[in-house]
């Protein structure tokens, strides 16, 4: 890389300040014989076959090779070429020349130069990634850890110096090593990064290295808990010894919302007389209602005395809530006998039952706040009491498949679905009562 020292005297031309140097024909034998200067002090000498290269020599013997010329409209700047002999003479030569045609077409290298020292590197363009995305109250963790696994080694880079085929390489290093779906997350992260940086934010104007990565194909998950194992399943529940880790587990299965919604849930998002769960903020970008069956509400209720934190889930850490709940879903499916179930899973399980008692495409869609441009208009004309009695009639089924049987009175106001909530029967305690 070059490195540029501006020239400290603007007044002093380059013709002016040649006149004390000596011009030779740089060659290994003429440098190497050449003398060294008093101590503190350095000489300066002139190639006689490029315009405007010199070679520096110090009294400790170090010989660098520059460029010095005044730029058009501009005062004399210096551009430092490298040192002799990791730097050949013909090399400095051949990089002089090229700075001399640049100069010769109206350009700048020195400005080129500290246009490359103030440039981004990636951990700079991430960070203001993460400032951005936090003005929209995005969850920092997933971005975070993503980047802090796989892409944080390339942190010091400069956004330039980094390439397409080496980001196809990291891919596929990341593909054999973490699996297909942790590849492509990471390559997404990198490439959202360099497109907003260059297309929204305006403060990059070079290329996206990540452009045209192939994403490997991802198969589609379609695990849900089946019938046979939905007993099996609510009775490890009813034995999970940590209430808020079975309750967590709980509220996924019965809301359908996502992992990180849940985990962050509020008690001020939720209404009691509505049967209702706002979340502000969703992983599609639009707030989302969740109807809450009368299971779910009997869980909530059955928190509720206990709990003076503002989260329906606290955790001891940083965000205040629940954070990892890995090793207790683990516990839990080795305690009931069920393999290949993920968290997200337990969403899926509730699409599947309402498709499984007649539910719509459009009413589950509703139900699960998914984004598909061909259902979004009639998610939007939906009102809620479909999809509410659709929620309702899963849960029934997946009771009755579990062998939990509960009770709680829903009647019609006004043509509107209403609960009755002094007839509500928390699952698990009625599959204690039942056994």
């Amino acid at each position: 890389m070059l490195k540029l020292h501006p020239y400290r005297n603007p007044g002093v031309t380059p013709l002016h300040s040649f006149v004390m140097a000596t011009s030779i024909n740089f060659t290994k034998a003429a440098i190497e014989a050449l003398p060294l200067p008093s101590a503190g002090k350095r000489n300066t000498y002139l190639d006689s076959k490029i315009s405007g290269l010199q070679l520096r020599i110090t009294s400790n013997g170090i010989i660098t090779f520059s460029v010095y010329r005044r730029t058009k409209g501009g005062g004399p700047e210096r551009v430092t070429v490298g040192r002799y002999p990791a730097t050949t003479i013909e090399q400095a030569r051949r990089t002089a020349a090229e700075i001399n045609a640049s100069i010769a077409g109206g350009g700048n290298p020195a400005d080129r130069a500290r246009a490359a020292r103030r440039e981004m590197m990636l951990d700079d363009l991430f960070s203001e990634y993460m400032t951005r995305r936090a003005a929209f109250n995005r969850r920092p963790d997933k971005p975070q850890a993503n980047y802090r696994l796989y892409l944080s080694h390339w942190g010091k880079r400069k956004l330039s110096t980094l390439k397409h085929e080496e980001v196809d390489r990291l891919h596929k290093k990341i593909g054999r090593e973490n699996g297909i779906v942790t590849a492509n997350i990471a390559i997404k992260l990198l490439h959202v990064m360099f497109n907003k940086a260059i297309n929204e934010w305006r403060i990059w104007l070079g290329e996206n290295p990540a452009h045209g990565i192939q994403k490997f194909p991802e198969q589609s998950r379609d695990r849900f808990l089946q019938s046979d194992e939905l007993p099996r399943f609510f009775k490890a529940l009813a034995e999970e010894h940590n209430d808020t880790m079975r309750d967590y587990f709980l509220l996924s299965l019965l809301t359908g919302a996502r992992r990180s919604n849940v985990l962050a849930m509020e008690w001020a998002d939720v209404n009691f007389e509505r049967a209702e769960w706002r979340i502000k903020e969703t992983k599609n970008g639009t707030p989302q209602t969740v109807t809450l069956s009368p299971e779910a509400l009997a869980v909530l209720r059955d928190r509720k005395p206990e709990q003076p934190s503002r989260f329906i889930f606290p955790g001891r850490g940083k965000t205040g809530h629940l954070a990892e709940p890995k090793k207790a879903w683990e516990r839990i499916l080795a305690s009931a006998g069920i393999n290949d179930l993920r968290i997200h899973d337990l969403r899926r399980t509730l699409g599947s039952w309402q498709a499984k008692t007649g539910a719509s495409l459009a009413i589950i869609g509703k139900s699960l706040n998914h984004k598909n441009q061909n259902t979004t208009a009639i998610y939007a004309r939906l009102d809620l009491d479909p999809v509410r009695d659709s929620v309702n009639a899963a849960t029934s089924a997946m009771m009755a498949a579990a062998g939990v049987k509960t009770s709680a009175d829903v009647v019609k106001i006004g043509g509107k679905t209403a609960i009755n909530s002094d007839n509500i029967c928390n699952p698990l305690h009625a599959l204690h009562i039942n056994n």
